[in-house]
Formats: C-alpha cells, sequence, structure tokens
C-alpha cells in the first residue's frame, strides 16, 4: 500500500529537501526550453537601452534569441530572431564586441545597435520594424505561396514594467502585470522606471544558472561568505514566498515571526550595529560603497560621514538613522534627484530583496537598486550567464552612458563581496555532483526563497518538487 503524499505548507514553513537532478541532470536543462524558459516572462532589457525608433537589442535564453526592437516612438515590438527563408539568426551578437572577435561565451551574450530595417546577411531578405518582409530575391519563384503570415518574423509577446523590459515566447501567456503579481505592487512604490544604469557586468560561469542564482536569494551565507560585514550587524533574515516569486528582511531570533519591523531594522540601509550610531553607519556604507559600489548611494554615503558632526554622542540609533535618511534625501533634491514617495512601512514590507521567478534577484532603495539576472548557458547544466547590474536616479540629463562589461571568471574585475559570492558558485556545483551528497536541506525560516524557487520549477517542470523532510 501506498504512503499518503505529505502536504507542503503554502508557506514552506517546515524542513524540505528536494533532488539535485534541476542542477546537474542534461536532460533536465534540454527540457527546460520547452517547459520554462519557453512559457514564462522573462526580463530581456531596460527600455533605455532602446530610446530611438530603430534601436535594437536581443535576448538570448537556451538556443533561442529574440529581437527586441523600437518600432516607433510609443510601441516596442519583439521577433524570434531567425530569417524565416532558411533559419539564419539576422542580427549577430555584438554588443561590446570591438573588432568582432569576441571572447569564449560572448556570443552568448546580446546584440545592440540601430537599423532602420534588418536585412538578413544570407539572402538579403529585408524586414521592417514590424516584422514585415519589404523584400525578397527573385520572390516570383516561389510561385505565390509566399504569404504574409510564412514570410514574416515571428512575433514573441513583450510588455515592460518598472523600466524593464519583458518578453514571453508563449502566445497564450498571462498578461505580465498578471504574472507579476504580488510582486510587481510591492515594489511599485519605488519606481524602477525612473532609475538607469550605472554599471553592468557579466560573466560566463562554470555552474547552472540555479546555483548561482541561489547564491543570491538569502542573507543566510554572510557569516561564511562575507564574514568582513558581520561587525555592521547581525544577518538573521526572514525569507517569504509571494506566489511564484519571494522576498526577505533582516530579522532577529528574538522577535522571529512577530512581522518586518521597520526599514530601519529590515532594508537595505538597515542602521549598523556599534556603541555609537553615527560612527558605524558611516563605516557601513563605506564599506558598502567601497566592496560592492552599490546597495546605497553615493548620496547616502556622504551624509553619513557627517552625522559625527551634525549629532552629539550619545543620540539613539533610531534618531540616527532617520536623520542620515532624511539628510541624504535632502541632498538629493538639491542636486536634481527626487525621491519617490514610498512609506517606512512600504519600505520594511519590500524588506531587504526580492526575486522574480525563474531569474531575479532586486536589492532595492529609495533611489538606487542592485539585481542579479542569470540563464542557462545553451542547454548546458554545468555553466551559465550571470549578470550584476546597478541602478541609480540621477539627475535628468546627467545619466552616465554604459555598456556591459565581460568581467570572465576572473574575480579580480568583479566587486569584491560580489567575487565573494562568485567563488562559491564552481565548488557548489561539484559538490552537488558527489556521492556524498545526500540532497538539500534548504533553512526553513531563512531560505524560503530557495524553496519556492523549487516549488515554482516544479509547477513548469513537473519534476523535483520539495518535499517534507522525514
Amino acid at each position: 500500500m501506498n504512503k499518503p503524499e505529505k502536504i507542503v505548507s503554502e508557506e514552506l514553513s517546515e524542513p524540505l529537501t528536494f533532488p539535485v537532478d534541476a542542477y546537474v541532470s542534461r536532460e533536465y536543462a534540454e527540457a527546460e526550453a520547452d517547459r520554462l524558459w519557453s512559457k514564462v516572462w522573462q526580463q530581456a532589457g531596460r527600455v533605455e537601452e532602446i530610446p530611438q525608433v530603430g534601436n535594437y537589442i536581443t535576448y538570448n535564453i537556451g538556443h533561442d534569441s529574440i529581437l527586441i526592437v523600437r518600432a516607433d516612438d510609443s510601441s516596442i515590438k519583439a521577433f524570434h530572431n531567425v530569417c524565416p527563408h532558411r533559419g539564419r539568426r539576422l542580427v549577430a551578437n555584438n554588443c561590446g564586441g570591438g573588432n568582432g572577435v569576441l571572447p569564449q561565451g560572448k556570443g552568448e551574450h546580446s546584440a545592440c545597435g540601430r537599423q532602420g530595417s534588418f536585412v538578413c546577411p544570407y539572402h538579403a531578405w529585408t524586414f521592417d520594424l514590424d516584422g514585415k518582409a519589404t523584400y525578397i530575391l527573385d520572390k516570383e519563384d516561389w510561385q505565390g505561396t509566399l504569404t504574409p503570415e510564412r514570410t514574416g518574423l515571428t512575433p514573441v509577446k513583450v510588455d515592460t514594467w518598472g523600466g524593464w523590459i519583458f518578453i514571453n515566447m508563449d502566445p497564450e501567456a498571462e498578461p505580465l502585470r498578471d504574472y507579476l503579481e504580488p510582486i510587481a505592487t510591492l515594489l511599485d512604490p519605488f519606481e524602477f522606471d525612473r532609475m538607469r544604469y550605472r554599471f553592468r557586468f557579466w560573466g560566463v560561469f562554470d555552474c547552472n544558472w540555479k546555483v548561482a542564482l541561489e547564491a543570491f536569494l538569502e542573507p543566510y551565507h554572510v557569516a561564511g561568505t562575507h564574514p568582513q560585514l558581520c561587525k555592521y550587524g547581525d544577518f538573521y533574515a526572514w525569507s517569504k514566498a509571494l506566489g511564484l516569486h519571494g522576498n526577505d528582511g533582516y530579522d532577529t531570533k528574538e522577535h522571529k515571526g512577530e512581522g518586518e519591523g521597520t526599514s530601519a531594522d529590515t532594508s537595505v540601509h538597515r542602521a549598523a550595529k556599534g556603541e555609537d550610531a553615527r560612527v558605524s553607519i558611516a563605516r557601513m556604507q563605506q564599506e558598502f560603497w567601497d566592496t560592492i559600489g552599490a546597495g546605497t548611494s553615493e548620496t547616502l554615503v556622504k551624509a553619513a560621514q557627517r552625522l559625527v558632526d551634525e549629532l552629539p554622542e550619545g543620540t539613539p540609533p533610531a534618531d540616527v538613522h532617520h536623520h542620515w535618511i532624511e539628510a541624504a534625501k535632502r541632498d538629493d533634491a538639491a542636486r536634481g534627484v527626487p525621491w519617490p514617495e514610498i512609506s517606512d512601512a512600504e519600505m520594511a514590507t519590500a524588506g531587504l530583496a526580492q526575486s522574480v521567478f525563474p531569474n531575479m534577484n532586486l536589492l532595492p532603495g529609495p533611489t538606487f537598486l542592485l539585481y542579479y539576472r542569470v540563464r542557462p548557458y545553451g542547454t548546458d547544466p554545468d555553466k551559465c550567464i550571470y549578470e550584476a547590474v546597478a541602478l541609480d536616479r540621477f539627475p535628468e540629463g546627467e545619466e552616465p552612458k554604459t555598456e556591459w562589461t565581460f568581467a570572465e571568471q576572473d574575480l579580480t574585475k568583479w566587486p569584491h563581496v560580489i567575487a565573494q559570492d562568485i567563488s562559491n558558485m564552481v565548488e557548489v556545483q561539484r559538490g552537488l555532483k558527489s556521492r556524498g551528497f545526500r540532497g538539500n536541506l534548504p533553512n526553513p525560516w531563512q531560505e524560503r526563497k530557495v524553496t519556492n524557487l523549487h516549488r515554482g520549477l516544479a509547477k513548469f517542470m513537473g519534476t523535483g518538487r520539495p518535499v517534507p523532510l522525514d
């Protein structure tokens, strides 16, 4: 007689485990292309990358390449980046390619440029910005069988949220906003659409895309991976499943489960510990700026350095934090950078970081955002494309010009704290293949975003769902 199936709680509160196939199986990786990546909404770029009619970018996932183009002043369109004649990709991957000689893996990333039409380099078939074939060499040879449906580029669903461009290859996909809820409503107050690129790094790493993503889905790893940061506070955290998506924030063991607290307790710019909050906040902010280059802003860093001059010794930490935030807000206003109307409760509820299924994790502040996006390298279970991106608000007209920086696997080319995270990736991938590894044991309180990722994967893949520990 079969044992009755154990029911996993909706909030994933019990100890759970899940198998390693999702990380190491070639069969699983190849099935992801059909069951996952062709069905989900994926962030494919930023609206700021295609400001003018004819600007385009590509987004590559598995063996698919999506061409995204500014068709006119008010519309963005997306198509499969393939000529309907003989299957050649219309646009080669050339962003940052220089003389056209691309480093290993670089051809898997993206292309960008501006054109009034797209000409296939193979046989010169030509397509306008709406994907319609406008020139076919010797079209009459096909004896009238080349209809617009046969010769036009294959459309892909496209929409925007938060300044990002999302694509979905499934013609029957639900609307983007419905897919993103409830995380979209949680994050709308941050006005990500008003932020612009400050830096964007990427590289190809020898690990599964889920291993790379999970390196950033929880603060539980800070004590082991970033011990230098522990002098500024404890990194105990709560973690929640929000449908397919999730969020987490700082917590205390003493107040576990009693609520998220305030933004000074839970958010990316929480107060640092120490006898003198004026000093500890200033030191923490400077270290974050020096070793991450994100997760804060230059304005917040400078305002923190003035705290010892602007407040008397013995000022309570909550008052120091409030003074610091208000001073930074005034400083930004003076340079033409308004803060969004976001309440302390909204900031606290959002917490430290939010995951957008399947492959993004965000760490937002009032005027800045650090986020990570990962994706498979073809259908190789042992390789992935990993990106670390910083956004900021800038005075109008002072936005920097940025491009994708290929940082390879050389950890000296990455911000120090991010490099520490990257250092775990390859070793985890190796360890998951060990005959001595008995299965994942995610923390039931602090790593629910990790478990929820695998619950979401199981929904699409039909296998590998989390199950209770015996």
